[in-house]
Order: structure tokens, then C-alpha cells, then sequence
């Protein structure tokens, strides 16, 4: 869920009515699937229409461009996005948008029940930094969140997936090449919250057979979105400062190695989870990565576009953070089982995201939109 500040308190004084935004004309495509996969009656309809998804907070970072990719794939009237901002002009014209509170668990079943859901992409959560500010209302949006998602979709029998994050480690976990399984253990609300979703997920697969699909992204790096200070956003800010010939300073120290992924991987990775056949998953939350680097090497990747780039280090308290996340996470059961792999490294994604801000106009300063400081990835 992506918040502004306005709008935080509107959780707590939220209205009981769950209004349509727009509603679907309908709108059939060819269905696309991971070679071996198989269309079951259980999540698409019985004239054999594709699925019908629905993505709660779709206004962060990754809820646009999945619903761009889903819309491409499956038609634009059969996904549907939604969350509690307004959206913008170009939003409500790419196809259906409602508003969707995920602690009213009546709004969500009006929504499931209208527009004919199969699939639930849960979307919806605060962030790491912004977790730890405001600890009572994390709980409530992460935990009471996702409970409503978890009874909505084991009633409607929906496939629900809810992305994990690399935060769902703790200082006791190991480090290097981090696996599926281990000891996690978190430090921040956040962390605590998506272990919970992840645990709770598998025991409504193995008790109910919900059909439960969980990924741990590493730091997401976008253009699409400005960063908004979450731990691993000083990997998106250098692209701004150094495309505006701006100084760049970074909060964590110059070695301090995390994973990281560019947006398109991430949201590949997503759409190839939520259609691999059942039978090949061997369990139900993967981990997935891309690259691991530090602030030193990004600063080196950067400065061969940008030579002039000035950089300092002022660590602050997203250091205590990034210190107990992995530094290299281990995603071979993934690159196994269902045969994930990544595209872009370090110089392709610099290459891509210097591409995409010119295009964006940020090197003349016309900023992309300021309204995305929560919607961070970590």
C-alpha cells in the first residue's frame, strides 16, 4: 500500500462503503504460459477466458508495472488495480481501478464477488523505514492486512500471491548466499510481518490447499518511482544525483553488500511464480535475486557514465538495518525448480535505468512524480 503522509490517518477513520472506481467492459486475450504449464477450471473461468487479478496497492513500486505486464498478457478489463490514493489521470485511463481497503474485509469480498477474481496480488504494506516510525499501524495494515487476504482468498479459493523481501531476515540468519530455508528471525516490524505472511501462507497451503505463492525480492531498482529513503534506496538516489549533476551521499557505509534486482527481473519473476503448474513447485516461497553490490561499486558502475560524480558516506540508522539483512542471497531452488533466471547486471542496469530517467525528462528537471516517498521496495 502506498501512503502519503495526508493520508496515513485515514486508515484509522476509514469508511465502511467500498466504492467502484470503474467498471470492467469485459476484453478476452490469448493466455501466455511458462512452457509445461497447465490451465486448470480451478482459476479461470469456465469459457475459458483468462484469469481475472486483482492487485492491492497498486499505486507502490511494483503495482503499476505488473499491472501493465498482467494487462499485456491477459487484457487490460481483467486486471484490476487498486488502493486507497487517488489515482492519476493516467492510471485510471490504463484500465479498471477501484478503491480497495484491505482491513475491511467486506470492501475486498465486494470487489472478489463483482469483478469475478481469480487471482489476488497483495501488494498492500508499509515499508521497512517507514514500518518502524509508526509500529501499531504497520501491524494493523501487514498483519490484520493480510489476514483479511489469506480468509478472502481460502473462500473464494483464489491463487494469492504476497511478495516476501530480503528483510525477512534477521543478524542471526547467515549472510552469504542466505537459502530458502533458514533461521530469520527479523528486527524490523516489517521483517517480523512478511515471515508471518510467509508461515501463515504455508499453513493455509497444507491445512486448506490455498494455492499460496510467496517470492523474497531483494532491493528493487526502478526509475519509474523517486526513492523515498527505505534502506536500499540510496541505489536508486544515485541515478537522480548523478544525472542532475548533483552531489551524491550515501546513508550506508561504502562496503555494506546487498542484493538487488532492476524492476523488469522482479516483475518477470513475479508473472513466471504465479503461472508455474503446481506440481513443480516444491515449496511455497522462493528466494530470488539478481546481483549483490555495495554503494563503493554502484559509485564505480555510475561514475563511467558520470566521471564527475561526487560522492560522501554518512551512515544514519539504516545501517543498523542493512547489517542484518543478507548480503548475497541464494536463489538456486528458484533458477531449479521453475527455471528463474535474471537479465539485467550491474552495467545493464545502470545503461537501462540513465536510458530511462533522460527519457523522463530528469536530466532537465522535470521530475518524475513526487508522490511515491513510501513506495519503496525495502
Amino acid at each position: 500500500m502506498r501512503f502519503r503522509a495526508s493520508v496515513l490517518g485515514k486508515l484509522l477513520g476509514r469508511s465502511s462503503n467500498c466504492m467502484q472506481s470503474r467498471v470492467p467492459s469485459g476484453g478476452v486475450c490469448d493466455v501466455t504460459h511458462l512452457p509445461g504449464a497447465v490451465v486448470t477450471s480451478r482459476h479461470y473461468h469456465p469459457n475459458g477466458d483468462p484469469p481475472r487479478i486483482l492487485i492491492t496497492g497498486s499505486l507502490g513500486q511494483l503495482g503499476s508495472g505488473l499491472a501493465a505486464l498482467l494487462r499485456e498478457k491477459y487484457g487490460r478489463e481483467n486486471v484490476i488495480m487498486s488502493d486507497i490514493i487517488k489515482p492519476s489521470k493516467e492510471t485510471w485511463k490504463s484500465g479498471p481501478y477501484v478503491f480497495a481497503d484491505i482491513l475491511d474485509f467486506k470492501c475486498l469480498q465486494e470487489i472478489v464477488v463483482t469483478y469475478r477474481i481469480d487471482w489476488l496480488v497483495h501488494f498492500s504494506a508499509l515499508l521497512s523505514a517507514i514500518g518502524e516510525q509508526n509500529v501499531p499501524l504497520a501491524i494493523r495494515v501487514n498483519i490484520e492486512g493480510l489476514h483479511n487476504v489469506m480468509e478472502l482468498s481460502k473462500q473464494y479459493d483464489l491463487r494469492v500471491f504476497v511478495p516476501s523481501t530480503i528483510g525477512a531476515f534477521g543478524p542471526d540468519s547467515p549472510r552469504d548466499f542466505t537459502p530458502n530455508v533458514a533461521i530469520q528471525r527479523p528486527r524490523t516490524i516489517y521483517g517480523v510481518s512478511k515471515v508471518h505472511a510467509e508461515l501463515l501462507g504455508e499453513y493455509y497451503h497444507h491445512k486448506f490447499g490455498l494455492d499460496f505463492r510467496c517470492l523474497r525480492f531483494p532491493g528493487v531498482i526502478s526509475a519509474d518511482t523517486q526513492p523515498g529513503g527505505g534502506t536500499t534506496d540510496y541505489a536508486v538516489q544515485i541515478f537522480h544525483d548523478a544525472i542532475a549533476g548533483e552531489h551524491f551521499e550515501c546513508y550506508l557505509r561504502p562496503d555494506t553488500r546487498l542484493p538487488m534486482m532492476y524492476i523488469d527481473d522482479c516483475l518477470r519473476s513475479l508473472w513466471e511464480m504465479l503461472v508455474t503448474p503446481e506440481n513443480l513447485l516444491k515449496r511455497r516461497t522462493y528466494n530470488v535475486t539478481a546481483m549483490s553490490f555495495t554503494p563503493a561499486e554502484i559509485v564505480a558502475a555510475v561514475q563511467k557514465h558520470f566521471p564527475d560524480l561526487k560522492v560522501s558516506y554518512r551512515p544514519d540508522d539504516r545501517q543498523k538495518i542493512a547489517d542484518t539483512w543478507p548480503k548475497v542471497f541464494d536463489d538456486s531452488e528458484a533458477r531449479r525448480d521453475w527455471g528463474w533466471r535474471h537479465v539485467y547486471d550491474l552495467p545493464s542496469m545502470c545503461d537501462i535505468m540513465f536510458s530511462k530517467l533522460r527519457a523522463a525528462g530528469v536530466e532537465n528537471n522535470t521530475a518524475l512524480a513526487d508522490d511515491a516517498v513510501l513506495a519503496r521496495g525495502m
